[in-house]
C-alpha cells in the first residue's frame, strides 16, 4: 500500500509537455477591424503598385551604384530590404515549419 502511494506521487511529479492548440482556426472575437486593417496593409505592401515601385527602386539604385553615385553598402541594403519585404510570407512559413 505504501509503495502504491509513493508511485502515484512520483507519477504526479513527472513532467508532461503541454501543447498549444489553435482554436478552430478562427480569429478571436472582436478582431475583425484589426484583421481587415492587416489585410489592407498586406495588399498595399505586396500589390501591383508596390511591385512596380520596388522594381523601379532597384533599377535606380543599381544604376546609381554602377555609376558611382551611391555607396555599395547602402545600395545592397535597399535591395535586400526589397527581398525581405516581398519574401516575408515565405520567411514566416519557413520559420513556422522549422519550429513545428
Amino acid at each position: 500500500m505504501r509503495a502504491a502511494s509513493i508511485l502515484s506521487i512520483l507519477l504526479l511529479l513527472v513532467p508532461v509537455p503541454a501543447f498549444a492548440q489553435a482554436v478552430g482556426g478562427a480569429d478571436p472575437a472582436g478582431s475583425g477591424p484589426i484583421v481587415a486593417a492587416m489585410g489592407w496593409l498586406q495588399g498595399t505592401l505586396l500589390g501591383n503598385v508596390a511591385t512596380a515601385v520596388a522594381v523601379m527602386a532597384v533599377a535606380a539604385v543599381g544604376f546609381m551604384m554602377l555609376t558611382g553615385r551611391m555607396n555599395w553598402r547602402f545600395g545592397a541594403t535597399v535591395i535586400i530590404g526589397c527581398f525581405i519585404l516581398f519574401g516575408a510570407g515565405a520567411i514566416v512559413t519557413g520559420i513556422q515549419s522549422a519550429a513545428g
